[in-house]
């Protein structure tokens, strides 16, 4: 008889030794809430685990979060190379090596005779990790460089994609995706849950009801269903402390994160007719303001909160300098039913994100360009879509 998915899962687990969980490159609460439980539920199994977010950096209103800061921005080494020589009949009398212009030379000398390429063998090891745990994440291209970098990886290595959204393509060798559930920590719940080795602390439950809490707005989404308000009751009877949590998410704001509001409510603009808000962030905005642009998710949800009317909410904004060079306008995409973010800008992909939430660039404009382009691309598809 087939094994269900959840069994699937722990008998994959059984074998495994090093284990990557990786998420989106543009994370939510949810995102990051699903894979620090995994990790903890994992690491309370004495299994060895990586967590890795292309270009991650905390955001400030989930540092309260254990273990947040083990997630890495980037993989480190995958596999190593090995270079064998023969040396049976010229023995080695001396090995060294050098960098010179961005190459390694390595230098051997036998003890007699001469090393000639029939001597020499290279090969690889196996990738360090037997499973790749992905949660939230619509598709291997959303989770950035971890992946684009690193296809092979991901074709050679068992994936368990865990997830909620419609629109997830199923990519996993086995895929934990439940559209009716209202996040991903939920699911994640589910399946700690229905080990009956795992101990579920406070620290855990906490993790695990502040990604529903940041999925649900505090349970204030469309979404969020009955069952959702009774996995939250079970959490906070295992301890999870919702009070903590929601000053943690919604009361605690730095001095430069609002500031960078009051520059997004300066620029703000708004066209009823198209149930569309959007405003800029200059790259001096974010200088005078002393914020980054992981700010700019909860600006986001603070123009939807309190713009209820709204259906399409854009921000675009210039990014610091990398390097010295500059950088092009970067865009982030809200809707809600009954549109779809990405039919509405599909036009300037490649997109990352879902059908909710896209982030995408803008390259070769300013960012009065951009605006101009890009609100009237919006306002033409917003009227196709409501024909």
């Amino acid at each position: 008889m087939a094994l269900k998915v959840h069994e699937q899962i722990r008998k994959n687990l059984e074998q495994a030794n090093h284990i990557l969980i990786t998420f989106r490159k543009h994370a939510t609460g949810d995102s990051i809430a699903s894979a620090l439980a995994l990790y903890t539920y994992l690491d309370l199994k004495n299994k060895r685990v990586d967590m890795v977010c292309d270009d991650f950096a905390p955001p400030s209103t989930l540092s309260f979060l254990s273990k947040i800061s083990l997630i890495k921005p980037a993989l480190s080494f995958l596999q190593k190379f090995i270079i064998s020589i023969d040396i049976k009949d010229i023995g080695i009398e001396e090995l060294n090596y050098d960098v010179e212009h961005e190459k390694l030379r390595i230098f051997v000398t036998p003890k007699q005779g001469f090393i000639t390429g029939n001597h020499i063998r290279t090969a690889q090891t196996k990738f360090k990790y037997d499973i790749i745990f992905v949660v939230d994440s619509p598709d291997l291209e959303s989770l950035g460089n971890i992946y684009q970098k690193n296809s092979d990886l991901f074709f050679q290595v068992p994936v368990i994609n865990i997830d909620n959204h419609s629109e997830n393509e199923h990519f996993g060798h086995i895929n934990l995706v439940d559209i009716t559930a209202t996040s991903t920590s939920e699911l994640v719940y589910k399946f700690i849950k229905e080990d009956p080795k795992a101990a579920i602390d406070e620290s855990l439950a906490t993790t695990l009801l502040t990604g529903i809490i940041a999925k649900t707005k505090s349970f204030k989404t469309n979404e969020t269903k009955p069952h959702t308000l009774n996995i939250a009751s079970e959490l906070i009877n295992l301890g999870a402390d919702r009070d903590y949590i929601i000053k943690n998410l919604y009361r605690t704001r730095s001095v430069n994160a609002l500031k960078l509001w009051g520059q997004a409510l300066t620029h703000l603009k708004h066209d009823r007719t198209h149930n569309l808000v959007w405003t800029t962030i200059t790259r001096e905005d974010f200088v005078r303001s002393g914020a980054n642009e992981y700010d700019l998710h909860d600006i986001v949800d603070e123009l939807i909160s309190n713009s209820p009317e709204a259906k399409v909410t854009l921000i675009l904004y210039e990014p610091h300098h990398k390097n010295g060079h500059p950088t092009p306008v970067h865009a982030m995409l809200t809707v809600e039913d009954p549109f779809d973010a990405a039919k509405l800008v599909g036009e300037y992909g490649p997109l990352l994100g879902d059908k909710k939430r896209v982030s995408f660039v803008l390259d070769g404009m300013t960012l009065k360009e951009a605006e101009e382009k890009l609100i009237d691309t919006l306002k033409k598809n917003i009227r196709e879509m409501k024909k």
